[in-house]
Formats: structure tokens, sequence, C-alpha cells
């Protein structure tokens, strides 16, 4: 069975698929039509060729695609449901309103802002979104059980004082990621969203068994897939729990600052145990697999006929040329 570094990410009506050379965007519109966005990839440097580096390079330039790619739906979908009528009233309020009362600061500011940056906006703006979303991830999965795990009156100078610390902080750690997942899960604005994930990953499945890219052929396959965003997310809360009982255990802000310098690493040796993971097919491998599997039953949900489609469109245009280049 061929394994592809091909993935995905769901979208709101609709899916981004990235490849080797390029990633593409399938949006469904109201009408029923499905509009595609295809943008070509910038080739592999060396550091992405690199051990754990190629990890965090990879993890951080898909964050940044996600972003975009959420934007563009989201204002996609929100633009079509409207329609142009509302975009014009919309504009001819803010005429009225500047002719009979004036220019206010914000509005000087933000003219400043164009002036200075213009185009560069769009792209700024989801660089901070980026950041803070990494931000918020650290601060509840990382930094918060920290926290907790500090508050135990364990003796810290002590082997099995830090050993307690530590897993107990792991324990934290896994607990409010499995309880995001499923408070998330449950959320009915997700329900279509987690569709399009479970479509992503069937396809992804037939392209793998060598089926041809048909809704009949999708349908069959499962919407769990070992090599998914959950199943790395999990690893990385596994991984950090290893790597953190290796630093001790030290004043609050010592350890803050240490598993702040320590993510990147963490990303990186996850990265590489989830690229080590999807080529091999021993049973130890699997058992190693299943947990996030199971968390998939969170982030996924059977597709229907028309959201397959879109994940096979998208998939199509981000294949190469090249059969061998995205090879796993």
């Amino acid at each position: 069975m061929k394994k592809t570094t091909i993935g995905g990410m769901a979208l709101i009506e609709g899916l981004m698929m990235i490849g080797p050379d390029s990633a593409a965007i399938a949006i469904r519109k109201p009408n029923g039509e499905i509009v595609l966005n295809k943008k070509p990839l910038p080739r592999k440097n060396i550091l992405q060729k690199l051990p754990v580096v190629r990890g965090v390079i990879g993890f951080l330039r898909q964050m940044v695609l996600g972003v975009r790619a959420l934007i563009y739906s989201a204002e996609f979908v929100e633009a079509e449901e409207n329609g142009n009528d509302t975009r014009q009233e919309f504009s001819n309020a803010e005429e009225v309103h500047g002719k009979s009362r004036g220019r206010k600061l914000s509005e000087k500011i933000d003219e400043f802002i164009e002036k200075k940056l213009g185009n560069k906006i769009p792209d700024i703006l989801i660089y901070i979104t980026v950041v803070v979303a990494i931000g918020f991830s650290i601060g509840l999965f990382i930094l918060l059980p920290n926290f907790l795990a500090s508050l135990l009156r364990f003796d810290k100078s002590t082997r099995v004082g830090v050993l307690y610390y530590n897993l107990f902080e792991g324990i934290i750690r896994v607990t409010l990621f499995f309880v995001y997942l499923a408070f998330t899960s449950r959320l009915k604005e997700m329900r279509r969203v987690w569709q399009y994930h479970g479509a992503e990953h069937k396809t992804i499945h037939c392209y793998e068994h060598e089926e041809e890219l048909t809704v009949e052929n999708v349908r069959k396959f499962s919407t769990k897939h070992p090599r998914c965003g959950t199943s790395y997310l999990f690893m990385v809360m596994i991984v950090s729990i290893i790597v953190f009982s290796f630093v001790g255990w030290h004043v609050i802000w010592v350890n803050i600052l240490i598993r702040l310098l320590l993510v990147p690493l963490i990303a990186g040796i996850s990265y590489e145990l989830l690229k080590f993971a999807g080529r091999c097919d021993a049973r130890p491998v699997k058992i190693l697999n299943a947990p996030g599997l199971f968390l998939q039953y969170f982030t996924t949900r059977e597709p229907d006929d028309d959201q397959i489609e879109v994940a096979i469109e998208a998939f199509k245009h981000a294949m190469s040329k090249d059969k061998d280049a995205d090879k796993w």
C-alpha cells in the first residue's frame, strides 16, 4: 500500500490539501458549485530536510497556510451568503457617515497604516494570528499543567518527588487535551468541519490503496488516519512528558522558561516519531498509533457524498505530476 505525504485541513464548507508542490483549496458554494484555488509552494531548502528541524518548520508552515485557508473559506462563504447587495449597502453607509460627521481619528489611523504597510497588512495579521494560536496552545497545554503541578507538596530534592511532579504534570496535560477535544466535538458549528475532516482521511486512504478517486470508492474507507494532525498533537503530549522528566523541577519561572525553550525540540521529535510510525506497520507501532486514532473519534465524522466530492477535487489538484514526489 502506498503511503503519501499529502495531507489536508478541514475548512468552512471546504478542504485544503497540501501536496509536494502546491496547496489546493476546494470550497462548496451555497449553489452547489465547487470553487478551486491552487497555490504553488516554495521549494524545500536544506533546513527542511534535516531531522527534527524539518518538523518544526513544517508545523509553522502548515499553521500559516491553515490560517490563510480558514480566512479565505470564511470570507468566501460569508460573501456568498450575504450577496453583493449587502456589501454595497455597507459601502454606502460608510460614505454617508463620513459626509455627515467627518473623518474620525480611527479612520486617520487606518489610512496611515494602509499607507505604510499597504498589501502587507493581511500577511501581518495572519502571522499575528499564528503567534496567538501557538501562544494559546503553549499556555493551555504546557504552562498551565506546570503551574497546577507546582501546587503539589512533594519533595523536589528527591528523584521520586521530581518524578511525581512530572508525572502529575503530564496527566494534567493529557487530560486537558482530551477535555478540549471532547468539548469542541460537541459544538454544532464544528460538526460539518469534522465531516470534512473525515472526508479528507477517506480520500487519502483511497489514494493510498491505489483505487480510483470516486465518491463510491472513497466512501468505503475509514475516517481515521494514523498520520493525522490529531495524532501528531497527542504525540507532542507524550513526548513532552518524557523530555520534561529529564530536566528536573525548579522554581516556577525557571520551569516555564525551560519548557518554552524545549517546545521546538518536542515538536521536532514528535514529527520524527509520527513519520516513523507512518512508515512501519509492526504491532508495537500500531499500539503507539492507537491513542491518536482513538482521539479522532472526536475530530472526525462520517461525511456526505457532496463533502467527499469536495475532498476529491482538493486532493486531485494538490497531487504532483511526479508520482514519487509524495512518498511518505
